[in-house]
């Protein structure tokens, strides 16, 4: 079974903290970016989820946001845990970022999407 608990990084080293789940399978974190379409200092920014099924999958679904304390936008992060016959936990995920704009005319330019594959740190 995939347990999101724990401390991950995504192939660009930005880092994770996923802390307790409970039993509904709602937890929060912390997010550190190292990337970011801004000059003003990155910051560590909370994050709120939820798992599918936590305790029942092997490979189960999930899906967060992350409220950025240095911009003014959000992303939501949805993807799916899979372990490797070594037990090897990697998290494939899709994220939205909406950033706010001035104006409904600039919605077109306010959305941007990526993935990322996080992995366990040690």
């Amino acid at each position: 079974q995939c347990d999101l608990q724990g401390l991950w990084r995504n192939e660009l080293g930005s880092n994770m903290t996923i802390l307790a789940m409970n039993a509904a399978g709602t937890f929060s974190g912390s997010y550190h970016t190292v990337v970011a379409a801004t000059n003003k200092k990155i910051l560590v920014s909370p994050l709120q989820g939820v798992q599918q099924h936590p305790s029942a999958k092997r490979h189960s679904t999930f899906g967060f946001t992350v409220q950025w304390q240095f911009s003014d936008s959000t992303t939501a992060f949805v993807g799916q845990c899979f372990v490797d016959h070594r037990g090897k936990e990697t998290l494939e995920t899709t994220w939205l970022l909406r950033e706010e704009v001035v104006s409904r005319k600039d919605t077109w330019k306010s959305t941007r999407v990526g993935t990322s594959i996080f992995t366990r740190s040690k």
